[in-house]
């Protein structure tokens, strides 16, 4: 008689033990809080830039260094020695901002106005994109035609036809593309792929989470400061492919993520914090089969900041993602309430929770129905999320050992297009569906729904 490997749906006992074993392993790598790579990542063909070995130094160049581009200024500048890094060069349309950079590194770097100018030295090796959503594409294929690596802030893209273009272009180059959703250099979802891969909930049906604010004055309303002036920038290249251009308006400057043509505001700023980690907690990231959104901005908060313009952008939304294999997640943001909903993942046998963005916990719950099947078990001092310096430090270990980032291209095309078809269902008022072979989008009556890209829209 052959030997016949034990099925863990057929028995209790086998399937307690089963996932037990399962759950051990990972919790001996999670112990170690040791970011590690999604468990779909695949390694890449070869750099089409320097080989960079296990103790070669890092050059860095940071290509939009407002406030977020300073943060990644400041953070890799902090753990420089430990990451054997070099900061050497900053690049940003605004003068002040590009001093002010250069003052945080410390030393006499050169700053350019121009990406491609930074672009041109031999010394670069990796870039940071921190720029305005509408640039990130431009400068993210640019850095990688001419060999560098990259981490670019989320959003990936602005728009979703820009993601395949830099999805085809990190698979042809082989470089490493690091997209800036802190929240996956979190241990807990790495630790929740792993128990979905061994079978511990079973079957997924239902992912839930939120990023929620209350700001009574209008979320992104930022100081307006004295130096922005059309002297100090060079405000034609900042609208780059914009199609609504407008004369230099400091608000728009400042405030951008209020409006359409620069961003898609909740569904560009905040859902990405949730879309990367929840996508590759499955531990199997798929692209969506449908799509639906609702916002609204009923609450017009932006009156109680004088000054300003209203926003183009929603005040609180709710998107639904269904997925292929059926899993659908719901995600919710808002900057006019701050109460978020419990971050879970809902299994046939049981449930995981993983309690806010700040959590290291992850705790599986069984369903009353596999309780007999299944113990509870709650797995705790995970590496956080929401930290840069994880983020960054695990993108420049994958420049050097070839793995594939945490929030790696395949995953980040498929939460963009999640993000990209939100957009597109709340804006033009459709359920949008998605073919992954055509890439063709249809409401659900099979019409085609137009991308929304620049120049589509009258926003845009």
């Amino acid at each position: 008689m052959e030997n016949q490997v034990p099925n863990p749906a057929n028995s209790g006992e086998t399937r307690r033990k089963f996932i037990k074993k399962a759950g051990t392993a990972a919790a001996v790598v999670a112990s170690s809080n040791i970011i590690t790579t999604p468990v779909y990542g695949q390694n890449q063909a070869p750099s089409t830039g320097r080989v960079i070995g296990a103790n070669d130094r890092i050059n860095v160049g940071y290509i939009g260094v407002g406030g977020q581009g300073q943060a990644h200024v400041r953070s890799m500048k902090g753990h420089a020695g430990e990451s054997n890094l070099e900061q050497v060069a900053v690049c940003d349309v605004s003068k002040s901002r590009m001093n002010q950079a250069r003052k945080i590194i410390g030393k006499e770097v050169p700053g350019y106005e121009d990406h491609r100018k930074l672009l041109e030295r031999k010394d670069i090796d990796a870039v940071c994109i921190a720029t305005v959503d509408h640039w990130h594409t431009p400068c993210a294929i640019d850095a990688m035609e001419t060999g560098r690596h990259v981490y670019v802030e989320k959003p990936m893209t602005r728009y979703l036809s820009e993601a395949f273009k830099i999805h085809e272009v990190v698979k042809r180059t082989g470089l490493k593309l690091q997209v800036g959703s802190q929240g996956c250099s979190a241990r807990k979802y790495h630790k929740a792929a792993e128990l979905i891969q061994s079978g511990a909930i079973g079957p997924l049906v239902m992912g839930q989470t939120s990023y929620m604010r209350n700001n009574p004055k209008g979320e992104w309303n930022y100081t307006i400061q004295d130096w922005a002036t059309p002297e100090d920038m060079n405000w034609d290249r900042w609208m780059g492919n914009v199609n609504k251009k407008i004369p230099f308006n400091a608000d728009h400057y400042f405030r951008w993520r209020k409006y359409y043509p620069y961003c898609a505001g909740l569904l560009g700023d905040l859902l990405p914090h949730l879309a990367h980690p929840f996508i590759l907690a499955t531990g199997n990231p798929e692209f969506p089969s449908r799509v639906v959104s609702l916002g609204s901005k009923a609450w017009k908060t932006d009156r109680n900041t004088p000054g300003t313009y209203e926003r183009d952008v929603d005040e609180s939304v709710q998107v639904i993602a269904e997925f292929p294999s059926g899993f659908n997640l719901m995600l919710a943001s808002s900057t006019v309430n701050e109460q978020g909903m419990t971050e879970m993942i809902r299994g046939h046998h049981g449930s995981l929770y993983m309690g806010g963005l700040s959590s290291t916990r992850v705790e599986l719950r069984p369903e009353r129905k596999f309780a007999d099947e299944i113990d509870p078990e709650t797995f705790e001092g995970l590496l956080p999320g929401e930290q840069i310096r994880h983020h960054e430090r695990n993108w420049l270990d994958c420049i050097r050992d070839g793995k594939e980032p945490n929030a790696n291209i395949d995953l980040a095309v498929r939460v963009q297009t999640v993000i990209s078809l939100a957009e597109m269902s709340d804006r033009l008022n459709v359920m949008c569906l998605f073919d992954e072979k055509t890439r063709s989008i249809t409401t659900g009556d099979g019409k085609k729904v137009e991308e929304l890209d620049y120049g589509v829209a009258e926003l845009s």
